[in-house]
């Protein structure tokens, strides 16, 4: 089963998804995609990691997300992946976005019975970005999580640490 998770910054949307991944049974894997740039995210990671069990394996990737999935639904019984968005930006700072977005979504495709939960940041709720490249950047954002959800089982929204469902299969 897929599960997307969206929301906005700080919104509770990765609480909500680890809550779902304690549900699960076997041992899960996480897969965090948040580079820390600088101080303030740094701290944010650092949190992050002190909320989750010390006993949740973890690995961390940049663009290789879908080469990683392919092998942890062979060996894990659930997977979190935390965050697509940070996931996507890595891929359009390194120039493999469309490519490495197709074989995600190919993985997606030929997911099989491993439990997948995906976090990824809701957009376009706030105003019109100033810059062209954030347009840009938030308009591959949304066309990914369109994508996503479509392919979902089921998709909530975490607003204000309340979960709401979005689709239920």
């Amino acid at each position: 089963m897929i599960t997307l998770i969206l929301g906005g910054n700080k919104s509770g949307k990765s609480d909500f998804a680890l809550d779902l991944l304690a549900e699960m049974d076997g041992p899960p894997l996480f897969v965090a995609t948040g580079k820390a740039r600088d101080m303030e995210f740094r701290e944010q990671i650092r949190q992050h990691r002190l909320s989750r069990s010390p006993m949740l394996e973890v690995t961390e990737v940049s663009e290789g997300l879908p080469q990683v999935l392919q092998k942890a639904k062979l060996n894990f019984p659930a997977v979190l992946v935390d965050s697509l968005d940070f996931w996507l930006f890595a891929c359009r700072e390194s120039g493999c976005e469309p490519d490495k977005v197709k074989e995600f979504m190919a993985v997606l495709d030929d997911w099989g019975s491993t439990e997948l939960i995906l976090v990824s940041c809701e957009t376009g709720l706030g105003p019109l970005p100033a810059s062209s490249a954030v347009r840009s950047f938030v308009r591959s954002l949304g066309a990914l999580n369109k994508g996503v959800a479509a392919r979902a089982d089921q998709a909530f929204l975490v607003a204000a640490g309340l979960p709401l469902t979005l689709k239920q299969g």
